[in-house]
């Protein structure tokens, strides 16, 4: 099994979030989705210092570590053998633009239009939870071998994750 320790940052600023078309990298698993930035702990990183680097390497905004706000541990388990637990965080993003990114191309993208992306099952999940909520919570999120979501868990307890998916593609 892989397991992985990463952190997830949305950006924003005038209701809309800086979003990540990953379009760049070989051997992506996010190859073609639209995400936040972030990616994968160092040595000796807690999840903060984590998600401090990867903003700044991903986009050139140096964001103070007490403005970085911790929203979520979401834990993604693949019928693959992959595993990764993921730290979500929410920032406000400076008024200047970001850098270029070689990761993928970066678009603010108003926070209404996110959902007709092309973002992960679960990715729509945990970003409805953002937007309803300001508490801390932890979702498990599984995938079939075809990636597809086959389960959803928010802070112990299932949830009926195709009805939330419906309601937002509605």
């Amino acid at each position: 099994m892989d397991r992985c320790l990463t952190t997830l940052c949305y950006l924003e600023r005038d209701d809309m979030y800086l979003m990540m078309h990953r379009i760049s990298k070989k051997n992506d698993i996010n190859k073609d989705k639209w995400i936040g930035v972030g990616g994968h702990f160092e040595e000796n990183e807690s999840p903060e210092d984590c998600i401090k680097r990867e903003i700044f390497e991903e986009t050139g905004y140096d964001i103070e570590e007490e403005k970085i706000k911790y929203r979520a541990v979401v834990t993604f388990i693949s019928d693959k053998g992959d595993y990764e637990l993921m730290s979500l965080f929410t920032a406000k993003a400076p008024d200047s633009e970001p850098k270029e990114c070689d990761e993928g191309e970066l678009s603010w993208v108003k926070k209404g239009d996110v959902f007709n992306l092309n973002l992960w099952a679960g990715d729509k999940i945990f970003l409805k939870l953002l937007e309803d909520s300001k508490d801390f919570f932890s979702l498990k999120l599984s995938y079939d071998i075809n990636d597809r979501l086959k389960e959803a868990v928010l802070n112990g307890k299932k949830l009926d994750y195709k009805a939330i998916l419906n309601k937002i593609d509605e």
